[in-house]
């Protein structure tokens, strides 16, 4: 129960505060043939649908003229992306406890909780089993990927605005991502980019081939938790890959 409550405020308050610093206007980065009844379906935000299907029902597309962005903009939709994912994960844990159905007397963590690692930082969650050859993989194939796709875009990637959908992509590979992002994004582009294209699809691959790490994290505790109903920790397989 409190668990529970506490989850639904940190989801919720990060979606309130991210309308609140955003002015509710990140479906207004969609140009007007993009928009649509299902336009936001392809968004970190739909993780929190509730959320995002009265953030739809109030503040739609704006007023259908172009106007100025707050000074808070990106913060705002970084904060309600982040609630939409986060939402995910609260989710996969309710799934688990249901499916456990109170057979599980240990105190090993969930299998919600390595995926959330892998999400902030690929590979991380295959560290925290133990895992280490693996993690050492999936980190560098994938912020490996998402460094070159960046640099064949050159950086015109790490802005929501110009790449709605694949920046959605992108936003899977967490705080790789975000940091770069918040370091360089956002910068003008004053002449034509060779690898543009390219570029933007590889970053937001390398987002999108992450989704593959939190389901291997999680469905490697999942085995091992019902197999082992009394385990005190997850078996960490060492040095394994």
């Amino acid at each position: 129960m409190r668990a529970g409550l506490l989850f639904f405020l940190v989801v919720e308050g990060l979606y309130w505060l991210g309308v609140k610093l955003s002015h509710g206007m990140f479906l207004e980065y969609l140009p007007p043939e993009m928009r649509g009844t299902f336009a936001a379906a392809l968004t970190p935000e739909v993780g929190n649908l509730g959320a995002l299907f009265l953030h739809q029902r109030h503040f739609s597309f704006g007023p259908g003229t172009p106007r100025p962005w707050p000074a808070t903009m990106d913060l705002g939709t970084l904060l309600t992306a982040t609630s939409g994912v986060l939402n995910l994960f609260v989710m996969a844990s309710a799934n688990f406890q249901a499916r456990a159905g109170g057979r599980l007397r240990g105190r090993a963590p969930q299998p919600a909780y390595f995926a959330l690692c892998a999400w902030l930082v690929p590979g991380l969650g295959h560290l925290v089993q133990g895992r280490r050859r693996r993690a050492l993989l999936a980190g560098v194939a994938l912020v490996g990927l998402f460094v070159l796709g960046t640099s064949l875009a050159q950086g015109s990637n790490l802005d929501r605005e110009r790449h709605f959908y694949y920046w959605s992509g992108q936003f899977l590979l967490g705080l790789p991502a975000v940091i770069a992002e918040l370091l360089h994004g956002h910068a003008p582009v004053t002449s034509n980019i060779a690898y543009a294209d390219g570029g933007v699809v590889i970053a937001c691959l390398a987002g999108m081939l992450n989704v593959l790490c939190m389901l291997d994290v999680y469905s490697w505790s999942e085995d091992r938790l019902f197999a082992n109903p009394d385990a005190g920790a997850v078996p960490a397989e060492v040095g394994a890959g």
